[in-house]
């Protein structure tokens, strides 16, 4: 006590006001400090700057220049619905640091001036004395330099639920809850450099970008490049054929609205939300839109045991009686959990005995206990047996226990206990024990003269262990075959932590190491190691962040759980933090996901999900890249070989609808492939160079029979209006089979899809058959063999993707 005072300078009649005053002078206020809040209008005018954004709203000016009201309008909406979300996702980040700041403790009891006062907790100094007692929170970081059975509840903290019993010399922290006992303690941290302080820090950082966003903003930034370059060099080739410059400009702007990918956005939108909304059906809140794919592209999933691979129940799993019904009368009544309406209340390893004991009918009346502790690591409690008569009931450590022992009871047969029994008793300890079984031995005695814990009779063993969730290993093992690393990260003990991982199938050939083996590694050395460790036994929740860093600079996308306010910022720099449903409300605002029934096996599914989604938005971005690149082609083909242009701008607008339009919506609602979680994870491109291969010879293909078709309507006498039309519609066709192309190998079968290609291809007779559309398109009617024509050549782009699924793997 005395070292600790006169470290921090401190007199044992508490700091004097003058000395309080120099030191808040020099370490400022008990208070967390706020990054000052970005204001909502500039948060939201913020998501504007982004060249994507940019771009499409080039694209809606250029479509309401001439005369495309609808195509602008959907633009703008696809352009606010996404501003929007981005807005309320950044407003939401900022509330982790409410949530912290509702934490802080109000006041605090010190004593100052030879006084014990309460005072404003904000007020307190490093080297304050502070009085801690039963149901108060402690209002600061502090070395603890007098205890009386103190016990404190870390669980805000840590998440861990257990009464953490604390001595001279250890520290309490801040917002933690005082269970039992009282005390006294110094100041150590105040404000930011609390453990609350310092996880307030890390909260507050800005989030990283997902993959999604990366590859999303890659690739606009690519197509809309490419096709600002093709429109400038068609403006200029018309321009020197002759064309007018006014239809020059409107076809260059109209291909320019029909190459940019402003259908991206929306598709992309409307397929995570659908995630989303299926994720939830499994009690999987997603609370960031684009975090819905991230869980794809993951590649190693960081799982606490207790509560998520794990029951989070102690169970009794096996037993070992000389007398069973003696071990049971022992296991119910020296017993401090209560049972209320199967719930247990108190101790969860007392509750597993008192569940596994409790139909025993034999009642005492309790007349004292001795209650365990460190040292003994054994409970007794004395009952009356009948007037003359006390009965003594312990249960504890089964060594200790034993050790206790001068009888067995073997089934009613009191007999001196012999060093054979010992033994064999002692053995089947050992078995237990290397189970990862927490036993525990009970003995009794009738009567005592001085020491009630001395000379006990030997009745049994009891075996307890937190089991595996049923459906956990099947979970492990599904994401083992969808390429997903399974790495197991718990404050239990080493033993304990390796038999469930190998139960689970987590443990197989890799390595497990624990937080004081990890504290002593240097980064390199640890990054040398790091994705060969699969058990992290007696982790610290403040190593979490060390685990993910590391994890991450070796090219892993990493999921991890949490539950504490102290697991938030592992949370935060994890690619998917992963927040418990009854875990404190800081980790669920720093997290990505929130599990609402706290089970592993929902970690996968989301999984599965989030894949589903990125193949869906590829499915999307394939479709329509290669209908850019077609009508590109088809554009820049007819101009080089100094043809008229196949479509006229209000054409290329409805192909851009097309494009945008149903088909390419309901292919981001197409169900899983049937191979979807026996596959590795995707990290790269979304446009590999086979998909980019694929495009090309599809949209290669698409212009060739625009082309070839166009061409010969034109050499045969047919007239331009007709022959614009017939290209025009073989190309609208080629867009209704190519969608078909996207559709996913599934169980599940999508409807929409089909529904999406009928109802376009409606719109499509209406606009050739309808006087009114005729004069609004340029279009004139055309015949049956003009459709044969339409439909054979269209369908060599079935043909085309079956060959490239073929060759191109």
């Amino acid at each position: 006590m005395h070292d600790i005072l006169s470290t921090y300078k401190t007199p044992l009649d508490g700091l004097t006001t003058e000395e309080v005053q120099k030191r808040q002078d020099i370490y400022g206020l008990n208070e967390i400090e706020e990054i000052k809040p970005t204001p909502p209008i500039i948060l939201f005018l913020s998501q504007f700057i982004d060249i994507l954004i940019i771009l499409l709203l080039i694209a809606a000016v250029a479509s309401f220049a001439i005369g495309d009201i609808i195509d602008a309008g959907v633009i703008i909406l696809a352009v606010l619905l996404n501003t929007i979300i981005g807005f309320i996702q950044e407003y939401r980040s900022q509330k982790a640091v409410e949530s912290l700041k509702d934490l802080i403790v109000k006041k605090a009891i010190t004593k100052r001036d030879n006084h014990v006062q309460e005072i404003d907790a904000n007020q307190l100094t490093i080297g304050d004395i502070v009085l801690l007692e039963e149901g108060i929170k402690v209002p600061a970081d502090l070395i603890l330099v007098e205890t009386n059975k103190l016990s404190c509840d870390e669980s805000s903290l840590t998440g861990e639920s257990e009464a953490v019993k604390k001595a001279d010399g250890d520290e309490v922290y801040m917002d933690t809850h005082i269970l039992s006992g009282n005390g006294m303690g110094i100041v150590k941290n105040i404000g930011m450099k609390t453990q609350i302080g310092e996880i307030a820090q890390i909260v507050q950082e800005k989030d990283e970008e997902t993959p999604l966003a990366k590859r999303v903003g890659k690739l606009g930034k690519i197509l809309s490049a490419i096709a600002i370059v093709v429109c400038i060099v068609i403006f200029i080739l018309e321009l020197v054929k002759g064309i007018p410059i006014v239809e020059t400009f409107m076809t260059a702007v109209s291909l320019a609205v029909a190459a940019i990918p402003e259908g991206l956005p929306a598709v992309l939108t409307l397929t995570l939300a659908l995630g989303m909304s299926e994720m939830a059906k499994s009690q999987a809140i997603v609370r960031k839109l684009l975090s819905v794919e991230t869980l794809g592209s993951c590649t190693v999933v960081c799982s606490d045991k207790t509560g998520t691979l794990t029951e989070n129940k102690m169970t009794v799993v096996k037993s070992f009686y000389t007398n069973k019904e003696k071990t049971h009368l022992i296991g119910k009544l020296c017993n401090n959990a209560v049972l209320n309406d199967g719930k247990i209340i108190g101790d969860q390893t007392d509750g597993a005995i008192l569940k596994y004991c409790h139909d025993l009918k034999t009642d005492y009346e309790r007349l004292d206990e001795i209650p365990l502790d460190s040292n003994r690591k054994m409970m007794t409690t004395i009952h009356r047996l009948d007037d003359e008569n006390h009965i003594i009931l312990s249960k504890g450590a089964p060594e200790i226990i034993l050790d206790k022992c001068k009888y067995i009871d073997n089934g009613g047969s009191i007999e001196i206990i012999n060093h054979e029994t010992k033994k064999t008793i002692l053995k089947k300890i050992g078995k237990m024990s290397g189970d990862a079984l927490r036993v525990i031995g009970f003995a009794y005695k009738i009567n005592y003269e001085n020491n009630p814990e001395e000379n006990l009779t030997f009745t049994g063993l009891l075996g307890l262990m937190d089991p595996p969730k049923k459906d956990a290993k099947k979970a492990v093992k599904d994401c083992i075959k969808a390429g997903i690393e399974v790495k197991m990260i718990t404050g239990d003990h080493e033993k304990t932590a390796c038999a469930i991982a190998k139960e689970l199938g987590i443990l197989t050939d890799g390595k497990i190491i624990t937080g004081d083996e990890l504290d002593k590694l240097s980064d390199e050395e640890y990054l040398n190691i790091a994705n060969d460790i699969q058990v992290y036994a007696r982790v610290k929740p403040t190593q979490k962040m060390r685990i993910v860093e590391a994890l991450k600079r070796l090219g892993n996308i990493v999921a991890m759980t949490g539950d504490g306010v102290n697991d938030a910022p592992a949370l935060k720099k994890a690619s998917i933090g992963v927040a418990m449903g009854d875990g404190t409300d800081v980790a669920k605002e720093s997290s990505d996901m929130i599990l609402q029934n706290n089970d592993f096996a929902t970690i996968i599914k989301a999984i599965k999900e989030g894949r589903k989604i990125y193949d869906n938005i590829k499915r999307f971005v394939k479709f329509q890249v290669s209908t850019n690149v077609g009508a590109i082609l088809t554009i820049v083909g007819t101009s080089i070989l100094n043809l008229p242009l196949p479509f006229n701008p209000a054409q290329l607008l409805w192909l851009n609808i097309v494009m945008d339009g149903p088909p390419a919506q309901t292919l981001g609602m197409e169900g899983a492939e049937k191979d979807i979680m026996q596959r590795p994870p995707e990290t790269g491109d979304i446009l590999t160079k086979n998909t980019l291969l694929q495009i090309f010879i599809s949209g290669f293909v698409m212009a060739i029979g625009t082309i070839a078709v166009f061409t010969y309507e034109i050499y045969s006498g047919t007239t331009t209006k007709k022959a614009m039309t017939i290209a025009f519609t073989l190309f609208v066709v080629y867009q209704l089979f190519n969608a078909f192309n996207g559709k996913a190998n599934s169980h599940k079968t999508s409807k929409y899809l089909y529904a999406a290609i009928v109802l376009s291809f409606i719109l499509q007779l209406l606009i050739l058959y309808v006087p009114q559309l005729q004069i609004l398109f340029r279009t004139t009617s055309i015949g049956i063999i003009d459709w044969i024509i339409i439909i054979i050549v269209a369908s060599t782009i079935l043909l085309t993707q079956k060959i490239m699924d073929k060759v191109i793997q």
